[in-house]
């Protein structure tokens, strides 16, 4: 039940990307540019989002235990930490220079694959070593 439901909500996911026009990394650029041609579509996108996703929250948070699993997995920790702070500036950096987050970034795989496996095997290269440079800051 779980693999269908991740599977429904990732083609709802893609489709949204992509009527949105969020596979168009100048889009995004064009969010990020304020002194130029400012594109305000990213916002309406994101808004729309997290407008459906409070609606959501309200209605799942009332129930015991998720659809899919045995319990909720939430957070533990609340604090800022410097690796937090940290991986948030070089995700920020990354998504300036391509103008796609992960995301998009992957559903725009299938519109350009050299473009687009080349930057899942970046990404997933990124993971592993911030992987490594996470467990030198954090000794077990």
């Amino acid at each position: 039940m779980a693999l269908i439901t991740a599977l429904i909500s990732g083609i709802i996911f893609g489709v949204g990307l992509a009527l949105g026009g969020m596979l168009d990394p100048s889009k995004v650029v064009g969010f990020l540019d304020l002194f130029g041609v400012w594109d305000p579509s990213l916002a309406f996108v994101m808004g729309g989002g997290v407008i459906i996703n409070v609606i959501g929250h309200q209605i799942i948070a009332r129930r015991s235990r998720p659809i899919c699993d045995n319990q909720f997995h939430l957070p533990m920790t609340k604090t800022i930490t410097l690796p937090l702070i940290i991986g948030s500036v070089l995700f920020g950096i990354g998504w300036g220079v391509t103008g796609l987050c992960p995301g998009p970034a992957v559903a725009s795989t299938f519109v350009n694959i050299d473009t687009g496996i080349s930057f899942i095997v970046a990404v997933i290269a990124g993971l592993v070593i911030g992987k490594i440079v996470l467990k030198q800051l954090r000794p077990a």
